[in-house]
């Protein structure tokens, strides 16, 4: 009884050892002519699918480094009394890049992807007055790649899209997006918008399939 356990236990042994046999090759040739030996080596890379949203402050740029951070720029204007209404657009102070100016950046790799903005509603000062979404611009311009990251536009109380098209389903675009306040109506006195308060909050959202 004892020797079948120690023979099992042997196969056992023998069985566990075979794949690590398995896992690599060796070929031995011999003679008096000419000789060719063989081997082979497998290889396997497997890459994550991901994908990478900034607007403004943040970690990581087109072209990596990319990380999670929860900082959340404020774009300002604060136009003279002399100024307001006076129809001359109006860069923003703020941003990453000052002037108004935030890093965008997108990067994935699973094909096209859908970047959306979201309001709830016009920039409104709490008491009735209200600016419009649509008196702000997004211009995107060149920053490190060769292609622009277009912006999606700002709208009241809605979502736009634009569609990011993947070349060889990688994704991998970036751009400076200046915002500029046209100026071109008088609104009553006061403070419209904010941090995270009174419609002042634009949601970017990048999807990927």
């Amino acid at each position: 009884m004892r020797n079948s356990l120690v023979i099992k236990g042997i196969l056992a042994a023998a069985a566990a050892a075979v794949p690590m046999l398995c896992s690599a090759e060796s070929n031995f040739q011999n003679g008096a002519g000419a000789l060719t030996a063989t081997a082979h080596v497998d290889f396997q890379i497997t890459i994550p699918k991901f994908l990478f949203l900034r607007v403004g402050s943040g970690t990581g740029t087109a072209a990596g480094g990319f990380g999670t951070l929860g900082t959340i720029d404020l774009i300002t204007w604060a136009p003279t009394a002399a100024q307001v209404g006076n129809g001359t657009a109006l860069a923003g102070t703020g941003g990453d890049l000052t002037g108004g100016v935030e890093t965008a950046v997108v990067v994935a790799n699973n094909g096209n992807v859908t970047l959306s903005s979201t309001t709830t509603g016009p920039l409104n000062d709490g008491a009735g007055d209200a600016i419009s979404y649509g008196k702000i611009t997004t211009t995107a311009t060149a920053n490190t790649t060769a292609t622009t990251l277009a912006a999606p536009a700002l709208a009241d109380g809605a979502t736009t899209t634009v569609t990011l098209t993947a070349v060889g389903k990688v994704v991998q675009q970036d751009a400076k997006w200046a915002y500029t306040y046209a100026n071109n109506t008088t609104p009553p006195a006061g403070t419209y918008g904010g941090v995270n308060s009174n419609g002042g909050r634009v949601t970017y959202t990048a999807s990927l399939p």
